[in-house]
């Protein structure tokens, strides 16, 4: 049996994701804050950080063509 490769998620769940995604790296954090050994939780936080980037380079930014473009 191979793995599914094609996936049918809303915007609405990948926000679900990478929320989820930014509060257990804000949790990895702060346990190296509080003195746990950082060694797992470094190698946690990077692959929770790539993956981040991953789906952030992945969106399309909408930006209107027509109307006055202000950010924020």
């Amino acid at each position: 049996m191979k793995p599914n490769t094609k996936f049918e998620l809303s915007v609405k769940d990948i926000n679900i994701i990478e929320t989820a995604l930014q509060n257990k790296l804000s949790r990895r954090s702060q346990r190296i804050i509080e003195g746990e050994d950082p060694t797992i939780l470094m190698s946690e936080a990077k692959e929770i950080r790539d993956l981040l980037g991953r789906i952030h380079n992945q969106k399309n930014w909408y930006r209107p063509r027509s109307d006055v473009y202000v950010s924020g």
